[in-house]
């Protein structure tokens, strides 16, 4: 601003010429000229920097869909890429700005916060699972972190979904992690969507176990439905990530408990609905997961029979869990009981124990030998080959 001023000054005075003036100050001459018309019009005043933004914007997005984007998100807690997917449906063909743009726009309103940016470890070595490539191929199984309602009452929900619509099944509060719990609604979930090929949980109870195979009631329940069960690895949650980025969502919406035990199931029943009818995913193309998943074309049935190949002893497990090898008792699982095990001899006084398909495990005829020995880990992803029947 001093500079401008001494240079119209300067060139007010007339001691030099307009061309020596404008060298002297560093300026071209257009430069002086623009400056000289400014003081000319409106004095020292004129002096001042002026806004360079434009006086109109041809591409500026009309108010019209920063009220359609504001109304929509009062409805969803969405970000910006979501509710572009809703705004294209609710108003089809009248071209709806970028993601980009509606998240500038939720910037500038302060509805949305900059997401903490987390550091990358190096990832892990994945242990290998089915993979989703259609519905019903693979559906995950867990317990979202228990919480109490209002009224003081413990809430444990169960969800299920399907890992290739991401379409939940289930979501189910639950009295307790068990068995007895567990398996009703299953059932339940059977009977309405059909059998899944894989079920993939952690390996807490009631999914898996300690025990020989890592298999609990609960598994060995969907081994004998024709159900494969899959374990990740302990302590690797990542290995189930999609279930896990869906109880993400789960948690914010039960920030706030419900009342009391039925209102809370109430309030789940709706978030399930939701996430399945209402909100898209990007891993679907913004689709629904309603529009993506079917039912399942196995029905539910009886447990299956177990039939092992010829060549195989097969011994059923007392209701202690013991199994009765060449004159002698070994203990099993209790998890096992009534069920019956395929012995395949491998030496004279050794042999190994099979569920359907699934290793469990060795047994030595030894005096110090009195139960299951655990095979190496590369020996328990080995199949009985080859199975008649299950």
């Amino acid at each position: 601003m001093e500079e401008r001023v001494s240079f119209v000054l300067a060139v007010k005075t007339g001691e030099r010429s307009f061309a020596e003036t404008c060298r002297s100050y560093g300026i071209s001459r257009d430069k002086g000229y623009k400056w000289w018309r400014r003081f000319e019009q409106g004095g020292l005043e004129a002096m001042k920097e002026r806004s360079r933004r434009p006086r109109s914007c041809p591409h500026q997005t009309p108010e019209i869909w920063k009220a359609r984007l504001l109304e929509v998100k009062a409805r969803f807690h969405y970000g910006p890429k979501k509710l572009r997917s809703i705004l294209m449906r609710e108003y089809p063909g009248t071209g709806v700005p970028a993601a980009s743009t509606l998240g500038k726009i939720l910037s500038k309103e302060g509805l949305v916060c900059r997401r903490r940016i987390h550091r990358k470890w190096p990832r892990q070595p994945l242990v290998e699972h089915a993979l989703a490539t259609a519905p019903n191929q693979v559906w995950a199984i867990d317990f979202k972190g228990w919480f109490r309602t209002a009224d003081g009452a413990r809430c444990d929900p169960l969800t299920v979904s399907d890992l290739h619509s991401r379409y939940v099944l289930c979501c189910r509060l639950v009295r307790s992690q068990s068995f007895r719990e567990v398996q009703p609604v299953l059932l339940e979930i059977f009977r309405r969507y059909g059998l899944p090929e894989h079920l993939r949980s952690d390996n807490g109870a009631p999914f898996g176990s300690n025990g020989a195979g890592g298999l609990s009631r609960l598994s060995i329940w969907l081994l004998r439905l024709g159900i494969k069960p899959e374990f990740i690895e302990p302590s690797h949650p990542e290995q189930n990530g999609i279930h896990e980025r869906m109880h993400r969502n789960l948690k914010a919406w039960i920030e706030t408990p419900s009342a009391d035990w039925p209102s809370q199931q109430q309030a789940l029943e709706r978030w399930r609905l939701e996430y399945n009818n209402q909100r898209p995913h990007e891993a679907l193309g913004q689709r629904l997961p309603s529009e993506v998943y079917f039912h399942s074309s196995r029905a539910l049935g009886p447990s299956k029979p177990l039939v092992y190949p010829s060549g195989h002893c097969v011994r059923r497990v007392e209701p202690g869990g013991r199994i009765n090898w060449m004159h002698k008792r070994f203990f099993i699982g209790k998890a096992f009981a009534h069920q019956p095990l395929g012995l395949k001899t491998i030496e004279p006084k050794r042999c190994q124990v099979y569920f359907s398909t699934r290793l469990l495990g060795q047994l030595y005829f030894d005096p110090l030998c009195r139960g299951l020995v655990p095979c190496k880990q590369v020996d328990q992803t080995k199949n009985l080959s080859p199975m008649c029947s299950v």
